[in-house]
């Protein structure tokens, strides 16, 4: 798990548990309160001795053009869809948010983007609309 943070949310705090990939501060504060409340430990304890595996096992992180960069798609996307761009991403070293946070460094918006829009806006997130993800893209080696 080279490169990746490892955190054990029972003894984390909201800020640590918000540092990891694809996680903010309301996300990283409901982990945290579930994992303070003792009838939760138990239950967790108790699926471990059942032998339920809690950690995720992945692969070393690929590299690539894109490696160290995270991304956020949303709206409609008129050449790939967002799973085709979500897979693009990833594929060359990306990785690939739910949603917007101080850690994304470009949002790729199509068409009818929502609220990510106005919380990248608002954090000074770069915003990419698809012609420009496709220059991102072709600047670095990648054809679409």
């Amino acid at each position: 798990m080279e490169g990746r943070k490892r955190v054990c949310p029972q003894s984390a705090t909201p800020e640590q548990i918000a540092e990891l990939p694809g996680v903010g501060l309301v996300i990283g504060e409901s982990v945290a309160e579930f994992s303070s409340r003792p009838e939760n430990r138990d239950m967790v304890e108790r699926m471990r001795a059942a032998g339920v595996n809690l950690v995720e096992e992945r692969g070393p992180a690929r590299e690539g053009p894109l490696s160290g960069l995270t991304f956020v798609v949303t709206g409609r996307l008129e050449r790939l869809s967002r799973n085709e761009a979500e897979s693009l991403i990833k594929a060359h070293g990306g990785a690939i948010g739910s949603s917007v946070t101080k850690k994304t460094d470009y949002l790729v918006a199509g068409a009818d983007p929502g609220s990510k829009l106005a919380k990248a806006e608002s954090l000074g997130t770069h915003v990419l609309d698809e012609a420009a993800f496709a220059s991102l893209l072709a600047e670095r080696g990648i054809s679409v």
